[in-house]
């Protein structure tokens, strides 16, 4: 058997796609105000003084077939989604929901149209581009204790790789509200993240309230390409977190996910 078959992904009519979005999306509101989870808040009088993970990423990346104003007013979209994140803490046992603090990305908030992909292509909509925001803090949660309650990963592989840094298919796709990035405090330490935007990046950095006294590696294995029985490409790999303590030196290793998406382009063509 193949474990990594991957069928031919399922085109839905407009009708049903609306609908279904928000149906959930209502689905998504009712937890929040009647689920048992606390949420995780801002906290502008609350400083930690022991950085845990910190990371940064190109604000305007040139990309195949999309237009600059979209990169441009992804940075507004950014700046607007920051605000409502900058300065949370992370208490034990709270959970942080992004689109909970976020809200809806709508014109009369001051979102601008933006790159979205959607099964695979690139499209524009209002408050496009905060991918990119998910990607960055999923990146350095995976670098933390926290735990990762909801995260959803990219099923398409839309462009090459230009100047990768960090392992394939390590980041977080959003759709407001029910696509979600949710992180989980199970220790009993608090945590808070720091955001921020330069002339050039993307800046985001978590603290805690003490010293963790451990390293946290994030790493690839199994990355290959197959072609599928439909006749498409798919890219596949494991990401694990390695730990150790920096005290004791004892290492340990886990699974953190598996990863399988469609391509969107040819990987025996040159990019």
């Amino acid at each position: 058997m193949n474990n990594n078959r991957v069928e031919k992904p399922i085109h839905r009519g407009r009708f049903r796609k609306y609908f279904g979005r928000e149906y959930f999306i209502l689905k998504r509101r009712w937890h929040w105000f009647f689920g048992k989870d606390v949420f995780a808040k801002q906290d502008f009088q609350t400083s930690y003084n022991f950085p845990i993970m910190q990371h940064r990423s190109f604000l305007l990346r040139p990309l195949k077939d999309v237009e600059m104003y979209l990169q441009h007013n992804k940075v507004t979209n950014l700046k607007l989604a920051i605000a409502n994140l900058d300065k949370v803490v992370i208490q034990p046992g709270q959970t942080f929901s992004l689109w909970r603090l976020v809200g809806r990305p709508t014109r009369s908030k001051g979102y601008l149209e933006g790159m979205t992909l959607h099964n695979g292509k690139v499209l524009k909509d209002i408050g496009g581009g905060l991918c990119q925001l998910g990607n960055l803090l999923y990146w350095m949660a995976l670098h933390t204790p926290l735990t990762i309650k909801e995260r959803w990963r990219h099923g398409y592989d839309v462009f090459p790789d230009v100047n990768r840094t960090i392992p394939f298919a390590c980041g977080a796709t959003l759709s407001y509200n029910y696509v979600d990035l949710q992180l989980k405090n199970d220790t009993d330490k608090s945590f808070q993240l720091n955001l921020w935007i330069d002339q050039e990046y993307l800046n985001g950095q978590i603290t805690c309230n003490q010293d963790l006294e451990v390293s946290y590696e994030i790493f690839e294995t199994d990355h290959h390409f197959n072609q599928q029985w439909w006749g498409g490409y798919t890219r596949h790999n494991k990401i694990w977190k390695r730990i150790t303590n920096l005290k004791s030196e004892e290492v340990t290793t886990e699974l953190v996910t598996e990863n399988n998406a469609i391509m969107m382009y040819n990987p025996l063509l040159d990019k």
